[in-house]
């Protein structure tokens, strides 16, 4: 059984950065593929990064693309998302996942969820 734990949020103001770290436990979670997502108040949540299970491939958002870098560590099975230059509308509960396909970027894809971490970005 695959676990995901999230750390790294926090308060930051806008134009600052952060970054969120994912740990892995149990599974072979180095063959599958990772992703982030996030859910602001009263909004769905939405796609924010994925990574293939190589670690060749990655996609973002268009909100977030080149401010925000997935990646991540086989040796420490964390997976990781650098946000930089932070807005206020980047304020979310962000929620790191996993998916037995080796990619997807489709959220109803993902079999293992994290308990999500708050980074809230003031103005």
């Amino acid at each position: 059984q695959v676990q995901l734990v999230e750390s790294g949020g926090g308060l930051v103001q806008a134009g600052g950065s952060l970054k969120l770290s994912c740990a892995t436990s149990g599974g072979t979670f180095s063959s599958l593929g990772k992703g982030w997502f996030r859910q602001a108040p009263g909004k769905e949540r939405e796609f924010v990064a994925a990574i293939n299970w190589s670690g060749s491939r990655a996609d973002y958002a268009f909100s977030v693309n080149g401010r925000f870098t997935i990646s991540w560590d086989n040796t420490k099975n964390t997976v990781y998302l650098q946000m930089n230059n932070l807005k206020p509308e980047d304020t979310a509960v962000y929620y790191c996942a996993a998916t037995n396909r080796p990619y997807t970027v489709v959220q109803y894809e993902y079999n293992y969820w994290g308990q999500g971490t708050q980074v809230t970005v003031s103005s």
